[in-house]
């Protein structure tokens, strides 16, 4: 297949939808002589921060001269942004090469009835990476596991660490409705004797996760344990952070903008800390360095200062919150939302804690079968009728936004990185603010 119709493929698939469990994963990637057993792995799971974790212990791996394969979804712009080493997507032709190679062979076990069906949009890409990765001798892959983490497609390798990062309600329909229960599916990533990093803070979340580690005989390795093992400066447009681990600390100040993001900073440096002891050593001054050199897309990211733009993949209760303490901290004024959102999120509370931050709402909509339509977003965000203006068209609505805002304004684009990929893919090809 050639690019186009490798992307026309994937996007016959994505219909297929979620579906949990390793039979379709491990029966394709054993047809393959099983490439994810090659090579070292870790494991991320968690409802946010699992992304920017990932790309931080890559980037620290990286400046240890190791060759690290990173594996991580949804991706912005292009497909192949979920498949990396050292920095550098999948070539195009190599993702082609592979996907083709992958379809002759689940349409040979699905005759063979060896496949019961076809594997999903995130279960063929996962078969990929792993493929890819074993291909190009990786020695470390970083891998951002999906939705849950018991039946998740990554959860098929063995790691050296596991990474739980944050644990909230979200996905209640797949994972269950309480913290407990969301957090029993995350920690399904946890594998008897190897070493659990887990960020979550106090409660009943990260109470679930420690006992599954001892039933495993896992050692479990809370990131925040004590007032102290955690500290927070404000400074000039924004943060530095001591990360305490014992007699050890960690002074960084991340590239990447956020309070969150100091947070998830210190859970990749207590996973290099076990990484360091159950495979290879690392150093301290790379470990920190990694943290700050770490670039992340679609995070926070400023795409233009006259007028300020801002994209934010926020999408969920603690994500949202997260952004609004930054802008409570850093505030820009006056503040124009650009706004899109899936229709099976929370929208009700997400507006609530959002939509007080701006001057102007504009609600759209990104090209994706489970975006929200701007007037079913309306109608959950009742108390901000008078700030909302609704704009289908994307294109529109950010040329509404930079007029609002003015040349000393704000845009934030926020609610799904779908919306923030969007964003981005104009921001290529236009030669304005954006």
């Amino acid at each position: 297949m050639n690019y186009e119709q490798c992307l026309r493929y994937l996007e016959g698939i994505q219909n297929l939808g979620i579906k949990f469990g390793l039979d379709n994963v491990s029966t394709v990637l054993s047809s393959f002589d099983n490439p994810h057993q090659k090579y070292a792995s870790v494991l991320v799971a968690g409802t946010n921060g699992k992304g920017s974790v990932c790309a931080m212990l890559a980037q620290i791996l990286i400046l240890h001269n190791f060759r690290v394969g990173l594996f991580t979804s949804p991706h912005l712009v292009r497909v192949e942004e979920r498949i990396q080493i050292g920095n550098k997507l999948i070539p195009p032709r190599s993702f082609c090469r592979w996907l083709t190679i992958l379809r002759e062979r689940i349409e040979q076990l699905i005759a063979s009835k060896k496949l019961l069906s076809p594997p999903t949009y995130f279960e063929l890409l996962t078969c990929l990476a792993f493929l890819y990765f074993e291909e190009q001798k990786v020695d470390m892959a970083v891998l951002e596991v999906g939705m849950g983490g018991r039946f998740d497609a990554t959860n098929v390798v063995e790691p050296s660490v596991s990474v739980i990062t944050t644990i909230s309600g979200e996905h209640k329909k797949f994972l269950g409705e309480t913290l407990s229960q969301i957090a029993f599916e995350k920690a399904g990533i946890v594998k008897g004797g190897i070493p659990v990093v887990c960020g979550v803070e106090e409660g009943e979340a990260r109470e679930t996760i420690k006992k599954r580690a001892e039933e495993l005989r896992a050692p479990f390795h809370a990131v925040f344990a004590g007032k102290r093992s955690f500290i927070t400066q404000k400074i000039d447009k924004g943060y530095s952070f001591v990360y305490r681990k014992g007699k050890e600390d960690y002074s960084f100040t991340p590239s990447l903008q956020g309070k969150h993001q100091g947070k998830n900073a210190a859970v990749a440096i207590a996973a290099s800390e076990q990484l360091s002891k159950a495979w290879k050593r690392l150093e301290k001054k790379k470990i920190v360095s990694g943290v700050e050199k770490t670039k992340w897309e679609g995070r926070l990211e400023i795409v233009s200062r006259n007028p300020l733009v801002i994209l934010d993949g926020a999408h969920n209760e603690e994500g949202v919150r997260a952004l609004k303490k930054y802008f409570e901290d850093f505030p820009s004024s006056p503040l124009i939302l650009v706004f899109a959102i899936m229709r099976d999120k929370e929208i009700a509370k997400i507006t609530d804690i959002l939509f007080p931050l701006a001057k102007k709402i504009i609600l759209t909509r990104f090209p994706y079968f489970r975006a929200a339509l701007p007037e079913e977003i309306k109608k959950q965000a009742q108390s901000f009728q008078d700030r909302i203006v609704l704009e289908p068209d994307m294109n529109q609505a950010m040329d509404k936004a930079l007029r609002n805002a003015g040349s000393h304004g704000c845009v934030l684009a926020a609610g799904s990185l779908y919306l923030v990929g969007e964003f981005k893919k104009r921001a290529m090809f236009s030669n304005g603010p954006l």
